[in-house]
């Protein structure tokens, strides 16, 4: 009988770890239950932001590409600006040159013009000199001749 008491003993000892094991094993089932859920809902959180990194990538993408077709549109364009500014100049420059060598010629011409025109100016004044100097001793010449008539007649 004692060594039946020992033994209910320890068959209710047993069923009390029984029980408590029991009850652990269904707070860790519950536990893990509660993880697996968890990690589930993680791993759609996961993939969801996933897909919305790979939309952002995609749109950063495509916005560095749209970026650098216009950093190359704008760089074409403003070296077609700079090219026709040259060119501009370029026209300008040659155009100024043409325009000075014609200043320089009209001037030279001008100077030569003034030249000629002070020397007939200066011949025309002579001869007018020459030819009052020739009409005043044409005028003496005749009042000489009148008062000689005068005198004789």
């Amino acid at each position: 009988q004692e060594e039946k008491k020992q033994l209910t003993l320890k068959v209710e000892e047993l069923e009390r770890k029984l029980e408590t094991t029991s009850a652990q094993n269904i707070e860790f089932l519950q536990v893990i239950a509660k993880r697996e859920e968890s990690i589930h809902q993680c791993q759609l959180r996961l993939e969801e932001k996933t897909r919305e990194c790979s939309s952002l990538a995609r749109q950063l993408e495509m916005a560095i590409e749209d970026a650098k077709r216009q950093v190359e549109q704008t760089r074409e364009r403003a070296t077609s600006r700079e090219r026709a500014a040259q060119s501009k100049m370029l026209d300008l420059e040659t155009q100024l040159s043409r325009n000075k060598t014609e200043l320089n010629q009209l001037r030279r011409g001008k100077d030569d013009a003034e030249r000629r025109y002070e020397s007939r100016l200066q011949d025309l004044k002579d001869r007018l000199e020459q030819s009052e100097s020739t009409n005043r001793s044409m005028q003496n010449y005749v009042q000489f001749l009148k008062s000689s008539y005068a005198n004789v007649f």
